[in-house]
Formats: C-alpha cells, sequence, structure tokens
C-alpha cells in the first residue's frame, strides 16, 4: 500500500517537468509568483517554497589551425544547478537559494575550492516597486550576465561576458522600478565585498555597482528583456535601453570578482551599455563593455593558488573594450536561427600577452517547451588579430551541440 503515494509523488514530479512558468526566470529576485513547477505552500499560507533544477549536457568540439593536433572534445555536463526560492511569514520576506554541482560551474579551477553556493540571498519587499536583497547573488551588471544561463539562445554567453563580467558578490542591493511618464525604467545599485563567490572574509576595499534600464515602448511580454530570443512573438515592437557602472576597490582577483588571487591588489573600473529589441519573432541585442585598470600587470598570489614557493608567476587583469551583437529569428514550430558577432580589443598595456579577437557565430534553437526545454546547435569560427585567413595558426573552427532540460 505504501508503494502509492510513491509512485504518485513520481509520476507528479515528471508531470511537472513539462510545465512551464509564466514568467522568465530572474536570477535578480525570488519567483514566488506564476510558478507551475513544484512546489509546497503550508496550511497556513506562512511559508511557501517551489524547487526547481536544470541541466545542460553538452557534446563540443574545437580545432585550432595551427597545423598540429589541437583538436578538442568537450563532452561533459555544462551545468546541473538546483533552485529554491520562496518566502516566509510574509510574501514581502522571500529568498533564493541557487546550487551548483558541475566543476566548471563552482569556480573550482582558479580557487582550488568547490563554490556550491551560487546564490543565497534574502530579499525584504517594501513595495511592488522597491525591494533591497542582502546575501550573494548576481550583481547589476551587464545584460547577458544579469540573464539567467538558462535564458540564452546560444550554449555559452560571449567573451564579452567573459573577460569584463562583474558576476556574482555577497553585499546589498537596492532595485525600483517606476515609470516615467508611461515609460518604465529601472534603476539598481549594489555594494559588495568586491571578491566574489569564494571570499572568506574582506578587506575594507568594496565594490559599487549601479545599473539603469529604460524602456521606452512599454514593457516586454512575461519578462522578454531578461530573455533572448522572441520567444513571445511580441505584437508591438519592445526595446530596453541599458547601462551602468562597477568600481571595484582593491580587488585581490584577476577579474574582480572572478579569476585566480594576486599579490597585490587591483582597482578595476568596469562601464557597460546594451540594448535589446524584439518584435513579432525577431530579437536583436548588443552589448558594449570597458575596463580599466591603471597597472594591468600583477603576481599569482602562492598562498590561495597553492604554487611553489620558488615559483614566480606573472598574471594580468584584462584591460580594453569589447562589444558583441546578435540577431536572431523564430521560425515555425519553435525553431529560432541566430547569429553572433563578437568583438574583444586588448589595450595596449596588455597586447604582448593577449590577441584582438573576433568570434563569427551561428545557431539553431528548437524549443519544445521555451527555454525549458531546449536542443542548441552552434558553430562558431574565433579570428586572431583581424587575420580571417584559414591558415592563421591562432583561428580556430568550433561547433557545440547541447540539450537543456529543467523546471
Amino acid at each position: 500500500m505504501k508503494s502509492k503515494p510513491i509512485l504518485t509523488i513520481i509520476i507528479l514530479g515528471f508531470l511537472c517537468l513539462f510545465q512551464v512558468a509564466m514568467a522568465q526566470e530572474r536570477d535578480d529576485r525570488a519567483t514566488i509568483l506564476n510558478f507551475q513547477g513544484i512546489q509546497f505552500l503550508s496550511k497556513d499560507s506562512l511559508f511557501y517554497t517551489n524547487f526547481r533544477f536544470r541541466m545542460q549536457n553538452r557534446l563540443g568540439f574545437n580545432n585550432t589551425l595551427d597545423g598540429e593536433s589541437n583538436n578538442t572534445l568537450d563532452a561533459r555536463i555544462r551545468r546541473l544547478r538546483m533552485r529554491v526560492d520562496g518566502y516566509i511569514f510574509t510574501p514581502k520576506v522571500s529568498y533564493s537559494i541557487q546550487l551548483a554541482f558541475t566543476r566548471s560551474d563552482q569556480d573550482f579551477d582558479d580557487t582550488g575550492v568547490a563554490n556550491i553556493i551560487r546564490d543565497a540571498v534574502v530579499f525584504y519587499n517594501l513595495t511592488d516597486d522597491f525591494y533591497i536583497s542582502f546575501g550573494q547573488n548576481k550583481l547589476p551588471g551587464n545584460r547577458q550576465r544579469v540573464n539567467s544561463s538558462g535564458q540564452l539562445q546560444f550554449a555559452d554567453r560571449s567573451l564579452v561576458n567573459s573577460n569584463f563580467t562583474i558576476d556574482r558578490d555577497f553585499g546589498v542591493s537596492f532595485n525600483l522600478s517606476k515609470h516615467i511618464g508611461q515609460m518604465p525604467f529601472n534603476a539598481k545599485a549594489a555594494i559588495s565585498t568586491g571578491e566574489g563567490r569564494v571570499a572568506n572574509g574582506t578587506d575594507d576595499g568594496l565594490a559599487y555597482t549601479g545599473r539603469v534600464e529604460f524602456l521606452p515602448l512599454g514593457q516586454f511580454t512575461n519578462d522578454g528583456d531578461y530573455s533572448e530570443g522572441d520567444i513571445e512573438r511580441e505584437e508591438t515592437p519592445k526595446l530596453s535601453l541599458g547601462g551602468g557602472y562597477s568600481y571595484n576597490d582593491r580587488t585581490p582577483r584577476e577579474g574582480g570578482q572572478t579569476g585566480r588571487f594576486v599579490q597585490n591588489p587591483f582597482t578595476l573600473k568596469t562601464a557597460f551599455a546594451d540594448a535589446i529589441f524584439k518584435y513579432n519573432g525577431f530579437a536583436y541585442q548588443v552589448e558594449y563593455m570597458q575596463r580599466d585598470v591603471d597597472d594591468p600587470f600583477n603576481i599569482i598570489d602562492d598562498q590561495f593558488n597553492k604554487k611553489d614557493g620558488d615559483e614566480v608567476e606573472q598574471t594580468h587583469a584584462f584591460k580594453g573594450w569589447g562589444t558583441n551583437q546578435q540577431a536572431s529569428y523564430l521560425l515555425n514550430k519553435g525553431y529560432e536561427i541566430a547569429t553572433r558577432y563578437t568583438y574583444i580589443k586588448p589595450h595596449q598595456q596588455i597586447r604582448t600577452v593577449e590577441d584582438q579577437i573576433e568570434v563569427m557565430e551561428l545557431g539553431l534553437t528548437k524549443y519544445i517547451k521555451a527555454h525549458r526545454l531546449k536542443l542548441q546547435l552552434n558553430t562558431s569560427y574565433t579570428v586572431s588579430n583581424g587575420d580571417f585567413g584559414n591558415d592563421n595558426s591562432s583561428n580556430k573552427w568550433g561547433g557545440i551541440f547541447q540539450i537543456e532540460l529543467g523546471i
């Protein structure tokens, strides 16, 4: 008799897998509305929680054109995450917890520590349009980073994001949504440790981040400005313009909140601007990022990176700028074709160790249940220092097939 309840729970769990939330997944606040997956509400309605997971299984290939056998195969679980959102006592006090279970998702290679916790943050919703967060969460940075990795139309974010992102940090943020006349706008600000997820403590060098967004044509359907591709097929044109700045004072890591630890702290100044447009299945987005640091070169800190005491390894912060553009169109039956062009320009100070990079990508996606269940096929050509020739030994071809599944 006991097997029937267990069997019922299993069946219900699989049915929930294919129910899609009404709104897009947001990484900058808790999902406590319009969720239709696995959830629990106490009888007195004072406690609510919902559970979700997602995984990305990947098969990739890279061919570097250097005349040697530098072909690499990338077959792995790219991401496996569990997320819990909810509220306690009142919807005004909500929370979000996100855990990561794959090595590439844990910052392990840079720090030697398995950072399972991605998010652990409490939100206090003072009003419908103003909330405060406290804990570890994404900073209000560039648009592609603010978007969940589960809402991307390519298998990975662009190299612009990889080189300049400010990522996650521990601190407090303030988030306001208002209107100027009929135009919605969002303003976000954060004060954080500046050292990212791995920080076991902090010094008095903090990070200060701000971002604003303007939506001159009104709100996107189902928070569509926080996802890539026009899955909603916007009936009227929609546009979001965003920009911001981050000042990370004396961070001990190469990338501010990411990268290896260094002996002499950096002060990183990162500016970013972006836009996204959607209409009737067509989507276009552009992003620009720039980072400045007085002296980009440094020495790896043996204390954190476990190098031999006699070794001295030089590293650097990425100084320069980059831009990323991508466009897509949603065809019939959930097929989407997308293109992306990325350009990275390192500052003259680091040109001896960093090349100018251009990446051209083509993507085909089959959305089965929006971004919750999709098949992605991407191909790319990476060009170094403006030489597009197939005989440039620094250029490379690449391809990725990825399945994403989650709730």
